[in-house]
């Protein structure tokens, strides 16, 4: 019997997961990974420095924002 997907919100939108997920691995699912992003996690913000830390669990609602350099 297969184990349904969890439902998380990324960006507004539903997006589903296999399992939860440390942070820093939802980026690398997403091709973020080492990426210069922006992480809210349920309207906190979350330090880089705690992303290995920081669960992606059922339910979770995820704003990612990617940072580009431009003039």
């Amino acid at each position: 019997m297969e184990t349904p997907a969890m439902k998380i919100t990324l960006n507004g939108n539903s997006h589903e997961l296999d399992a939860a997920l440390p942070l820093n691995r939802f980026l690398e699912t997403l091709g973020l990974a080492g990426k210069p992003v922006v992480i809210e996690l349920n309207e906190q913000a979350i330090f880089p420095r705690d992303y290995d830390q920081v669960m992606v669990e059922s339910g979770s609602r995820v704003e990612v924002v990617t940072l580009a350099a431009g003039g």
